[in-house]
């Protein structure tokens, strides 16, 4: 390996760790990737390197419903900004909204405790807490089930859309949810 593309390779998995410890590089169309021993693409020309995730592969892609939707975070949560990317490359236009009052926001959407994530996004009248999967958000749209408000990751389960941390990926649920509280498991990812 090149000193140049060491120092590139070692430079981005630094500042992918930064931001969620995920490092997954690509190139522009047409350049060759080489996949080294903990899944991680990188670009031959590496000036045309550019981080990605495991999760940017769209599989809900002739989805036409809402896509405007509005992310409350807190300030100083850097996850969050890697799931809101996440969500802009599946098409959603995001208001991101940097708040110190999560916990008042979750209440005033009736999440229930057990259910409660880093950050809280409401498209087109639902509720989407945490980590969610952006084809998830596109599916549980297209079907918009009458008598769920929403759904949810709860917690931070390593491996989600967000909370990439090198090949480690935590079987995580998620969750539907209606107004009584009531929850049923939408979607599982048990290995992905």
């Amino acid at each position: 390996m090149s000193k140049l593309l060491s120092r590139i390779t070692i430079t981005s998995i630094a500042v992918a760790g930064a931001i969620a410890s995920a490092y997954y590089f690509t190139s522009t169309p047409g350049k060759d990737l080489a996949v080294n021993s903990s899944n991680s693409a990188i670009a031959q020309d590496t000036a045309q390197a550019t981080l990605v995730s495991v999760w940017d592969k769209e599989t809900e892609a002739d989805y036409s419903g809402a896509t405007e939707m509005t992310v409350y975070r807190s300030p100083t949560c850097g996850c969050c900004g890697v799931w809101v990317d996440h969500a802009q490359k599946h098409g959603f236009k995001i208001e991101d909204v940097k708040t110190d009052e999560m916990e008042a926001l979750k209440q005033k959407h009736n999440i229930p405790s057990e259910l409660a994530s880093c950050h809280t996004t409401i498209i087109d009248g639902y509720v989407m807490e945490g980590h969610i999967p952006a084809d998830d958000i596109k599916r549980f749209l297209a079907e918009k089930p009458d008598n769920m408000v929403g759904l949810a990751v709860p917690g931070m389960p390593i491996g989600t859309p967000g909370m990439e941390a090198k090949d480690i990926k935590q079987p995580f649920q998620v969750l539907a949810f209606n107004d009584k509280g009531e929850v049923e498991v939408f979607n599982e990812y048990e290995s992905y």
